[in-house]
């Protein structure tokens, strides 16, 4: 009897075993079903070495180049001792100091970082023009051991790597550097990256904190510390690089600088060192790029890059300088439930004000030179669009040629090239418009550029610059002209100047009188409804920006404005403060916390049809208008989950959703390269390409285009449709973190680059997201919601121009929001920016889609609010974790779901994904969960049959 009970207590255990498995199994197939697209854009595989790829990255390496051709920019070149020449028979010998020279700086870190760890080095770019490199000092720079301190998102060392000079540059050493060669480069180089922005003082007081913080790292700072010097800023040269420069100037008296920055070096210091001859400027070149700074030293190629900033003598002065940075309003209130409050009873609210307004950059400085209020040359070392070359240039205005009448502005200008080596020319044409003192001008502003071919000496070519005449309005805010804001062209005399660069006029061009015209009634030509301030709401209010720069009286408020102290204290009252120059209530957490997470109640008494069976797909809409009411047969058969989905997946791809055929696809990061930084499949990373500050610095719009063409192409054959890029923020100041990856200070020059990368990469059938939408201009905070303020004038003007354009002239397909706040909105729940700007006024007829979305670190990132507000995609780069909640029960939401998933299925059927979709085939990863399921089916069947079986024989056995 016990035999037979042990035999049945064993096929117990062995069914319960069975049991177990069988849930076991069970759950991790609900679990892979739910996590299945996270998954298969984790094990999908792309073939990098298809003939198409392999194709694709060939031409993208000779587009790298020609952009660093033309995109280094040489600033100093006294007694032409540039170009250094060289020949096959015989090599130019060269000493080339500076640690950076065996590590330099390909691009930043960051969602716009790219591979360069295959990168040609800079020593590789000077022997490849036929240089022989100082071996034994090079060695010698090596042999210290310095590793490139980490600048990342996960925490910085903002270290500047120089050994010690008094160790370093001994006699001997310089003895052994002048016995090879009588010629000595300089090589400096800065660093920067996305999650902060680049120290303003190297105090050495903060601590490095290697875990950081979401996006939003602490750490600075450092490992020299004869090199701490509180007095300095990190775009100056450092004490022990100015130890480097002092013995190397005491040795050479043909000195060429090389600096290897994206962010704007303070270089005023220059003018103290006569052996210092020449002076070039290369920022993050790429994967090849270091080979055209050979060439150029070399004269194989004549520089024709320029500026893309102004270079002044102190950049701390800059008066944007005066609120950047780590600024917050300190609430006292120990009953405060401020959800993003580290610190119960001390809330710090971050902001940041624009009061510069629209004078920034070049814009403020020829402005308060033209005012006398500045001396230029003291102030300025290099205007924006500076740039020289080993020729020289003829630029002249043809007879007759200006056309000016009431909508459009041409003019024909003849470049000849009066020296005697081939090279490329920039052609810039700026206005002047009158200031009355009722709205803010600069007194010059980039109205349209060109650049040349490549001309040869004594030859000629005709450029023709354009632009409209409503492009010289200014906006009226503050309701001067107008009663709801509006552009407007106040009367007066407006001029034309054809520029070296912004400081350099070649010749006046023509004027023109003209009367008073406001578009209040009748929109811009390239508007689709009248510009008014859409902003209010967002940009007035308790906190807001009150004292703005202006250039009345010879800007006499300057000193008021730069000296606003920058944190203030609200005690919890009943009653409003005036806290230093602010009135701030102390119910301003609860009125701001009712505009980050108050959803307002429904409006529609009904939800949207769901779940229909009308048989389309989304092939059929390809090339259907997205105004066309046929688009409501298919967004019917969207179930409430397939919406949920579609607006909650969107983490580096939008998500197959089979009820209409709408493909998946894959969406990846930029903005030099086709990468997947966040997601870590693949290993996959393009070509990668130069730094947006570069790419800038060429002033050629046709070669943005083919650099967008290239990585379009490449995208291509990786099977990727979506592009995070360009990025287009602008340089408020030379400071922030994320410069490399912006093109410059002006909204104009960005504009046409971002443009004509849009149209070049969309041509291949993917789609851009025009980044970052908007008021993104630094790192600290950014992640807070950081209450951004500033006069609408100013953020049309200058920050959203180059969205602007992008859309109007390149077509642009998607956009990003940002992490900030414009004013007290997260920049993805203002309908005023997403809705009316964006969509109704420019036309825009793309997706929206938010930056990196984690619901538990930025909760002001309001699911609902921005989903209502035209934020159609969260991206969630670990979805389905930590997506956003979905309140399915208000109609209110449906709707938007809707509309979201309209501007969704729109995009994608309008790119390559609909013939070429990446859901085409089952995921290998899904084949092999098959077949493991199939096998461990038949286990688990064969185990119960087994343990029933011997169960009923047993059973038989005990009846006998």
């Amino acid at each position: 009897m016990s035999k037979i009970k042990n035999k049945k207590r064993t096929r117990i255990i062995w069914r319960t075993v069975l049991s177990v498995l069988l849930i076991i199994a069970v759950g991790a197939n609900i679990a892979l079903y739910h996590f299945s697209d996270v998954i298969s854009a984790y094990f999908s595989t792309i073939d990098m070495d298809s003939k198409e790829a392999v194709a694709a990255r060939e031409k993208s390496t000779d587009i790298v180049e020609q952009i660093a051709d033309e995109g280094i920019v040489l600033l100093k070149n006294d007694d032409h001792v540039l170009p250094l020449k060289t020949s096959k028979e015989k090599k130019r010998k060269v000493n080339v100091f500076g640690w950076s020279f065996t590590n330099p700086i390909y691009g930043g870190t960051g969602s716009g970082s790219a591979d360069a760890s295959t990168a040609v080095t800079p020593k590789q770019g000077l022997e490849s023009a036929g240089f022989e490199i100082n071996e034994q000092l090079y060695k010698a720079y090596v042999d210290t051991g310095i590793e490139r301190p980490i600048v990342g998102m996960n925490g910085q060392d903002w270290t500047i790597p120089e050994p010690e000079p008094s160790k370093f540059y001994t006699d001997e050493r310089m003895k052994q550097a002048k016995e090879f060669s009588d010629t000595a480069i300089v090589f400096l180089a800065r660093s920067g990256g996305e999650g902060a922005d680049l120290p303003v003082s190297l105090d050495g007081e903060d601590t490095f904190n290697p875990k950081g913080g979401p996006q939003g790292p602490k750490g600075v700072r450092y490992g020299n510390k004869d090199d701490l010097d509180a007095n300095k800023h990190y775009l100056e040269l450092s004490n022990r690089e100015k130890g480097m420069i002092d013995a190397v100037t005491a040795n050479f008296d043909q000195v060429i600088l090389v600096v290897n920055s994206s962010n704007t070096f303070e270089l005023g210091w220059i003018k103290e060192y006569s052996q210092i001859k020449s002076v070039i400027n290369i920022a993050g070149p790429g994967q090849n790029g270091f080979s055209s700074l050979g060439k150029v030293l070399a004269g194989q190629v004549n520089p024709s890059g320029r500026t893309v900033d102004i270079y002044t003598t102190d950049l701390l002065k800059n008066p944007a300088m005066s609120s950047f940075g780590d600024l917050y309003y300190l609430v006292e209130n120990e009953d405060s439930s401020y959800s993003i409050a580290m610190d119960k009873e001390k809330v710090k609210l971050n902001y940041v004000d624009y009061k510069e307004g629209v004078y920034l950059g070049y814009r403020f400085y020829e402005t308060a030179a033209d005012e006398g209020f500045i001396n230029y040359d003291e102030e300025v070392v290099y205007p924006f669009g500076y740039g020289l070359s080993y020729t020289t240039f003829a630029q002249e205005v043809i007879p007759n040629s200006l056309k000016w009448d009431n909508k459009n502005i041409s003019v024909d200008v003849k470049v000849t090239n009066t020296g005697s080596v081939e090279g490329k020319e920039v052609v810039q044409l700026y206005y002047s418009a009158p200031y009355t003192g009722k709205i803010e001008k600069p007194s010059r502003v980039l109205g349209a550029f060109a650049k040349t071919d490549v001309i040869k000496p004594g030859e000629s070519e005709t450029i023709t610059l354009s632009f409209k005449v409503e492009d010289m309005a200014s906006f009226d805010s503050k309701y001067v002209y107008t009663s709801n804001g509006g552009y407007v062209l106040e009367p007066g005399t407006y001029s034309l100047m054809l520029m070296k660069n912004s400081q350099e006029k070649i010749a006046a061009v023509g004027s023109k009188e003209l009367s008073q015209v406001i578009y209040d009634t009748q929109a811009r030509s390239s508007d689709q409804q009248v510009a008014v301030n859409q902003l209010n709401r967002e940009l007035t209010g308790e906190g807001s920006l009150t004292n703005v720069l202006s250039r009345a009286n010879g800007f006499a408020n300057l000193n008021q404005v730069l000296t606003q102290d920058q944190t203030y204290t609200v005690k919890d009252a009943d009653k409003s403060m005036t806290v230093k120059g602010k009135v701030i209530t102390s119910d301003f957490i609860d009125y701001l916390n009712g505009i980050r997470y108050d959803v307002p109640a429904d409006k529609r008494d009904q939800a949207p049809t769901t779940g229909a069976d009308n048989g389309k797909t989304l092939k059929e809409y390809v090339g259907i208008d997205y105004h066309d009411k046929r688009w409501d047969s298919l967004l019917d058969q969207l179930t409430v989950d397939d919406m949920v989905r579609l607006s909650t997946l969107g983490g580096y791809r939008t998500i197959e959703i089979a009820s209409v055929g709408k493909p998946a696809t894959l969406d990846y990061d930029g903005p030099a390269a086709i990468n997947n930084m966040n997601m870590a499949a693949n290993g996959l990373s393009g070509i990668a390409f130069p730094a947006e500050v570069l790419l800038a610095s060429t002033w050629n719009v046709d070669l943005a285009k083919q650099m967008g063409e290239s990585i379009g192409s490449e995208a291509r054959a990786y099977g990727v449709t979506g592009w995070y890029a360009p990025a287009m923020n602008i340089h408020r100041t030379a400071f922030a973190g994320r410069n490399f990856e912006y093109y410059s200070e002006d909204g104009l020059l960005s504009g046409k680059m971002a443009a004509a990368v849009t149209k070049g990469f969309q041509s291949k059938g993917g789609y851009v997201y025009i980044k970052h939408f908007a008021l993104n201009d630094q790192e600290t905070n950014r992640t807070n919601g950081v209450l951004t303020w500033a006069d609408e004038q100013t953020v049309r003007e200058v920050y959203l121009k180059p969205f602007e354009i992008a859309v109007k002239e390149g077509g642009a397909k998607a956009v990003m929001s940002s992490f900030n706040s414009v004013g007290n909105t997260w920049a993805g729940a203002s309908s005023g920016l997403l809705k009316e700007i964006l969509r109704n006024e420019w036309g825009f007829t793309g997706l929206v889609k938010t930056d990196f979305y984690m619901i538990n670190t930025y909760p002001y990132m309001n699911y609902e609010l921005g989903i209502r507000n035209g934020n159609d995609v969260y991206l969630t780069g670990a979805a389905p974790v930590g997506v956003p909640k979905v309140q399915t029960e208000s109609n209110d939401t449906l709707w938007a779901m809707r509309d979201a998933a309209h501007n969704i299925l729109y995009t994608v059927a309008n790119s390559s994904a609909i013939d070429d979709p990446m859901s085409s085939q089952t995921p290998t990863w899904v084949k092999i969960t098959i077949a493991v399921d199939v096998l461990f089916a038949l286990i688990i069947g064969f185990g119960f049959f087994l343990t029933f079986r011997n169960g009923k024989k047993q059973g038989k056995e005990t009846t006998v």
